[in-house]
């Protein structure tokens, strides 16, 4: 399962087939080019997620030096991942048209331009553009990097592949909150982007002299009116509409709180070190145990008992950390952290089960919806959290929370419905 910060494959209809190379020839356990492989997608995911969630680590610092409110230092951070959401479906394109590596390097080269850039942007309105085309030329990676592994990698590898593939994106996320909160505490926040930057430059030259050449891609022309027509049958798919709602409204709350919680924390009645606030992004680790546990659990408890679960794990961490106490805000904090990661996960693990066709392009519908989720839900997060302090941010997550309960309630009574349709006399089975 894939934590919150992960990319997904996506490419066209006509995306390019697997070339006349035997299976053979993929990388496997053991060959040199396998473990290059491994490490180059590592190094990637980790620079686009340092890149992607850079700001979202010193937003109190930027609030202070800049004059800024909540909702407007959010910015900062929801620009890159609306950007990022825009960019998905172009990116994957333009990757079935040149190639995956171009793509991968172009993109995480262009977007670690941006971020050398951002340390000297003069005000708000600059920073928020330069992270808007920053999210959107990043876009390139996760919008392929996962097509590269399928298919440079042996089907019977592709598993321990993907899964340090997601580990780079989950340690990239979190490390670069860590790194710029850590360095903006003590240097300033300037310093604190700049040292994301540096380290998102670093992953990508590693990736760019480890990732082997493509052996198994072929280029194909885009054809945008069979995307189109693809793109169109998921969006009136029902069931994939609530998977792609229920992908949004998990990352509104995830949004909220982790743009809000480091405002909380350094205020009464807590009075943090700016230090020490900027190190709760330690509390992300947890998504990657409950990443993994979703699935399990959604094999014992089925897809719809899973998100049951997960909404409530969610919203009992949200009215926890409602409590004017440091251990139950952050025991609050795990338990929103592993109820957003276990609904991520079982939301985008069912897309691709229940995609009969453009599997690729029912996943970029999925990131598009969480990206914008996490925009969505981190401005209003922090407007609400500038109002009415924590209690309106902990609002905006139980909203989402509840909302997500309808949509699972609701598929639920679709089931039971379709289920006694398909038990009467002289009906065929809905399935």
């Amino acid at each position: 399962m894939q934590p919150a910060d992960t990319g997904a494959s996506v490419t066209t209809p006509d995306a390019p087939a697997t070339a006349t190379l035997t299976a053979d020839d993929r990388h496997r356990p053991g060959q040199r080019a396998f473990r290059r492989a491994n490490l180059a997608l590592f190094a990637a995911g980790v620079a686009t997620f340092v890149l992607l969630y850079s700001t979202q680590g010193l937003l109190p610092i930027l609030s202070a030096d800049l004059d800024l409110t909540p909702g407007q230092a959010s910015w900062t951070a929801s620009a890159a991942t609306l950007g990022l959401a825009l960019g998905l479906l172009p990116a994957s394109a333009l990757s079935d048209r040149y190639g995956r590596t171009a793509v991968m390097t172009a993109s995480t080269l262009a977007a670690s331009a941006f971020a050398l850039a951002l340390p000297f942007a003069p005000d708000l309105t600059t920073l928020v553009v330069l992270r808007v085309l920053q999210g959107a030329v990043l876009a390139g990676l996760p919008a392929t990097a996962m097509a590269y592994l399928a298919e440079e990698v042996h089907p019977s590898a592709l598993p321990s592949a993907m899964g340090l593939y997601v580990a780079g994106n989950s340690i990239g996320g979190m490390g670069g909150r860590l790194l710029s909160g850590w360095t903006a505490a003590g240097l300033g926040w300037r310093w604190g982007l700049a040292a994301s930057a540096v380290l998102a430059l670093l992953a990508t030259l590693a990736f760019r002299l480890l990732i082997p050449a493509a052996r198994h891609f072929t280029p194909a022309p885009v054809d945008a009116r069979a995307l189109t027509r693809t793109v169109g049958r998921h969006l009136r798919n029902p069931l994939l509409l609530r998977l792609y709602l229920l992908g949004m409204l998990f990352m509104a709350v995830f949004g909220a709180v982790y743009n809000t919680v480091g405002y909380r924390l350094i205020a009464a009645p807590f009075h943090l070190p700016e230090s020490i606030a900027a190190s709760i992004f330690v509390v992300y680790l947890v998504g990657t145990g409950t990443s993994a546990a979703a699935g399990r659990l959604a094999g014992r408890l089925g897809r719809r008992g899973a998100l049951y679960v997960s909404i409530g794990v969610t919203a009992a961490g949200l009215l926890l950390s409602l409590a004017e106490s440091l251990t139950c805000a952050l025991l609050g904090l795990v338990l929103i952290t592993a109820g957003f990661f276990a609904g991520h996960a079982t939301a985008s693990s069912s897309v691709g089960r229940t995609a009969t066709e453009g599997r690729a392009q029912a996943s970029a519908l999925y990131l598009i919806a969480y990206y914008l989720g996490n925009s969505l839900g981190g401005t209003l997060g922090a407007d609400a959290y500038h109002a009415t302090g924590w209690p309106g941010a902990a609002t905006v997550g139980l909203t989402a929370m509840t909302l997500a309960a309808a949509v699972t309630l609701y598929a639920t009574r679709q089931a039971h419905t379709a289920g006694r349709r398909s038990r009467q006399p002289g009906r065929l089975s809905a399935r």
